[in-house]
């Protein structure tokens, strides 16, 4: 064989190894972001919804124009919270019966390493006071009256993420 046309199967052989592996990337991706292949870009800024894995929705600040806001005094510092309760984000973007009382809502903050794993029953409770509050640099952070919320070190701050798995 020439010294051409062993550059030339060479060259074929890479691009064939390229394709296939660009190939598998771009499946890949298209299947984890939802169900239907479709890719959903986000808004920059959101905060993504999945529902047993699947993106449903991504969240945006914005939201919060559309909705009441309530307060309350926390029991550790004695400083008022004043923000927008978690069920009325949640049904924003979510039909109300794929939120089953025995739901788990995982809300994250990646940036922080933290997590709260809450139930539909306990988020839907208005007495629980689940809701999401402004920080000081502008970004939501997780509060509630909860006994596993109720603290400065156990709120979620700078939330990223929110996870609904419904049995």
């Amino acid at each position: 064989m020439k010294q051409r046309n062993r550059i030339v199967l060479a060259i074929v052989i890479l691009l064939v190894f390229v394709a296939v592996i660009l190939g598998v990337d771009w499946m890949r991706r298209m299947s984890t972001n939802n169900p239907t292949g479709t890719v959903t870009p986000l808004p920059a800024g959101s905060i993504p919804i999945l529902l047993n894995g699947d993106l449903v929705a991504g969240f945006v600040p914005a939201d919060l124009d559309k909705m009441k806001k309530v307060s309350f005094t926390d029991a550790a510092e004695g400083k008022l919270q004043d923000g927008w309760l978690l069920r009325d984000v949640l049904l924003l973007h979510i039909a109300a019966e794929h939120l089953t009382p025995d739901a788990v809502i995982t809300i994250t903050s990646t940036s922080r390493g933290k997590t709260a794993e809450l139930s539909w029953a306990e988020v839907q409770d208005q007495a629980n006071m689940v809701m999401f509050d402004l920080s000081n640099r502008g970004t939501l952070k997780l509060v509630s009256q909860l006994p596993k919320l109720d603290m400065r070190d156990e709120w979620v701050q700078d939330v990223d993420r929110i996870e609904i798995s419904s049995p």
